[in-house]
């Protein structure tokens, strides 16, 4: 019988007073008595001493709790050798008593040992079956509350599924909208492009029989002056019998000679290249451009809000600098562009010469030469009476332009020039592998009054531009 009496004895020492079950961190009092942690902190609930000791009643004076390790261990072990059995329902876990109140401060149901604990002395404790009554008056109140929230939120439910579906069929029918339009403008955009292309064909046929007529009249011609040249030759080394027999009809045959000269064709093109809408559209990708002193040509007078530039007859005395353009008459845009779409648009009124553009940040500022794409400039060039580029020259269109609009697509290697006035195109540099920062380039070429000045942009998206 000796062991299980020392399983009980252990049971019986790794068992807290309080709780009745085996010590959860278990401290010991100035009194040499253990407990757990949690269970006289509960006991010792009041904020000042003196502190009686649950189990001897002895005082002290402070909360002197020294952790109890063997003991811990102990209990540990006995835990082991003798797990908790189940706590049947109604019954308290701590105590093995039965539940027959409850505490209204903590919502918690009680045993007569839990009611009679420090915990709970200054609680209201009330009778099982009073605090259950009250209880469902609560939980039928609650439960009324809650009826009425679910009528709302099923009404809510249900209008926001009407909302849902009546947002799906406003999406629906603009998405509609927006493929009907895109397809109907798509249409115009073809019945425009093969008038246009109709009008050029007309244009050719007009113009191009009358080019070739006069071109073989003048290759008959420069057949009959040949013969005769040719005839001529041979009798200028003849002896003299020669040479003067039928002199008459050669002379006279020289004499005969006029020159008919082709007809004169304006080279000027009436079909111009216009999308409707385009520079509309294009203005959505419009950005604030302005001049950048530093690096204008000392013959460029620039305006106080850095918009206009002129160039004039005499020379700035203006530090020379690897930025600044000399002897080219250009100056660049302050923005920088290594990525992404932008549109700007720059009147130049009626100025006889001008260039615009765009070129590398690092570019040669001090060249003498051809500003080539070989050398990082892609700019367009008007002098009069043809436009100059880069890549070929060509003539203007009928009315030259007051003010220019040009487009740079970054990633797509497009830079394209506009006449803003009616939407047509100027000219469009073939596909290009930009690489590295590009700016904006302006150059007035020649003196004059009229400035050339960037339109300042208003408005939301398509927002037309004005001058400042």
């Amino acid at each position: 019988m000796a062991a299980p009496d020392l399983s009980t004895n252990l049971q019986e020492e790794a068992t807290c007073a309080i709780c009745l079950d085996y010590f959860t961190d278990p401290v010991m009092t100035d009194c040499g008595h253990n407990f757990c942690r949690e269970c006289i902190r509960r006991c010792w609930g009041q904020p000042e001493g003196p502190y009686a000791c649950p189990e001897c009643r002895e005082l002290s004076p402070q909360r002197n709790l020294r952790p109890n390790r063997p003991l811990a261990k102990m209990a540990e072990m006995a835990r082991r050798l003798h797990p908790p059995s189940p706590v049947p329902q109604g019954v308290c876990a701590a105590h093995r008593e039965p539940l027959a109140a409850f505490c209204s401060d903590d919502l918690r149901l009680l045993c007569a040992a839990c009611e009679r604990s420090a915990e709970h002395w200054a609680h209201r404790v009330r009778p099982l079956q009073d605090a259950a009554d009250d209880a469902k008056g609560r939980l039928e109140k609650s439960l009324e509350h809650l009826r009425k929230q679910m009528e709302d939120a099923l009404l809510f439910q249900a209008q926001a599924e009407e909302t849902c579906a009546l947002w799906q069929k406003m999406v629906e029918s603009q998405r509609q909208n927006v493929l009907g339009e895109f397809e109907r403008l798509r249409r115009l955009l073809v019945e425009e492009e093969q008038q246009l292309l109709q009008k050029l064909e007309e244009e050719e046929l007009e113009v191009l029989p009358r080019l070739r007529e006069g071109a073989a009249r003048l290759g008959q011609q420069s057949s009959q002056l040949a013969a005769l040249i040719a005839e001529l030759e041979g009798r200028c080394q003849l002896p003299a019998l020669g040479l003067l027999q039928d002199i008459k009809d050669a002379l006279r045959r020289v004499q005969d000679v006029k020159l008919q000269p082709p007809e004169v064709v304006p080279m000027e093109l009436r079909t111009v290249c216009r999308v409707p809408g385009l520079v509309e559209t294009l203005r959505r990708f419009r950005g604030d451009v302005t001049l950048d002193p530093d690096t204008a040509n000392p013959e460029l007078v620039l305006s106080d809000d850095r918009r206009s530039v002129k160039r004039t007859d005499q020379r700035q005395a203006l530090p020379d600098s690897p930025e600044r353009f000399d002897p080219g008459p250009c100056v660049l845009g302050q923005e920088r562009f290594s990525s992404g779409r932008h549109y700007w648009e720059v009147e130049v009124g009626d100025r006889a010469s001008w260039a615009l553009g765009v070129c590398r940040d690092n570019v040669n500022r001090k060249e003498k030469g051809e500003l080539s794409t070989g050398n990082g400039f892609w700019i367009l060039v008007f002098l009069g009476s043809f436009y100059n580029s880069t890549e070929r020259a060509f003539s203007p269109l009928r009315d030259p332009p007051r003010r220019v609009g040009i487009f740079l697509d970054y990633e797509a290697g497009h830079l394209s020039f506009y006449s803003a006035t009616d939407g047509s195109l100027l000219f469009i540099f073939p596909e290009t592998t930009f690489s590295g920062t590009l700016r904006p380039l302006f150059s007035p070429l020649s003196s004059s009054p009229t400035p050339m000045t960037i339109c300042q942009m208003k408005g939301g998206p398509g927002g037309a531009p004005v001058l400042p």
